[in-house]
């Protein structure tokens, strides 16, 4: 489906959907407040139960970086073509205008709380029409979850360049539990599974009679991709994969396991508590 060419506003300036594509949403920007407000009470010790601290710091950021990761897709769409992001306000990094704010936003958020998985979320709406090449649409679909690496890069850094020297105890496990979060999000993104963004990279390289055997089973690949970890065995091998991962990055199972427990500030690990 495609929208109709933008129209030229009434005072003679630029087309509508032009206007918008550089103003940043004050929900986004609320939210990026919050995390830095809860990154520094846990920094700094300042908030009365850390825990708490530690959960609003990780779900701002989480939010923050689903947002820039539909944000990444749209602004690749809009340099390969699909001028039409501009009119949607996926620009804007205001979560409310993505396509599906359940499946980007809430149920993200619900998996982290219940399970502390990276959930990959719905993509904004691009009209492939308007883009030409295949590289192109290849690049569109990856620029999402190679935001999550760029993250995950970003919060293992103190980690990887052993710079943890004067980094308080809490602050360093809410870091290493949101580094799980971007590296199990970009992992589950890239798998080659029609609905997910691996898929949608290697998409324009299959043949036209694959794509159509593949494209009714896209809205159900995540449903799928949960299915298969609700299997013991599977989930195993999956969290393997993560912690090696980490562990190449520098944090430890102690740090990502109890970055997590501290993040479900409703209970407790003695453990955690004597270790960290």
């Amino acid at each position: 489906m495609t929208t109709a060419p933008a129209r030229p506003s009434d005072d003679g300036g630029p087309p509508r959907p032009f206007r918008h594509w550089g103003r940043v949403s004050p929900v986004f920007l609320g939210i990026v407040a919050v995390a830095a407000v809860t990154g520094w009470a846990t920094w700094t010790g300042f908030a009365e139960q850390p825990g708490l601290a530690v959960f609003l710091f990780v779900t701002a950021a989480w939010v923050v970086s689903l947002c820039l990761h539909e944000y990444a897709h749209a602004r690749t769409a809009l340099h390969s073509g699909d001028v039409s992001v501009g009119a949607k306000g996926y620009l804007t990094l205001n979560p409310a205008k993505y396509t599906h704010a359940l499946l980007s936003i809430v149920l993200p958020v619900v998996f982290v709380i219940m399970g502390g998985i990276g959930l990959p979320g719905g993509a904004v709406f691009i009209e492939r029409g308007r883009v030409r090449g295949r590289w192109r649409h290849s690049l569109i679909s990856a620029a999402g979850p190679l935001t999550n690496v760029a993250f995950a890069v970003v919060c293992t850094a103190p980690f990887w360049l052993d710079a943890l020297d004067g980094v308080p105890g809490d602050f360093r496990l809410a870091l290493a539990f949101l580094a799980l979060l971007q590296v199990t999000a970009a992992i589950l993104n890239f798998l080659p599974v029609p609905g997910l963004d691996g898929y949608g990279v290697i998409e324009p390289w299959l043949p036209y009679s694959v794509r159509r055997q593949l494209e009714p089973f896209a809205q159900f690949g995540l449903l799928f991709v949960f299915a298969l970890l609700w299997v013991p065995a599977l989930n195993g091998v999956f969290f393997d994969a993560i912690d090696a991962v980490l562990r190449s990055l520098g944090i430890s199972d102690f740090d990502s396991y109890c970055g997590f427990e501290l993040y479900r500030f409703w209970q407790t690990d003695e453990l955690c508590t004597m270790g960290s």
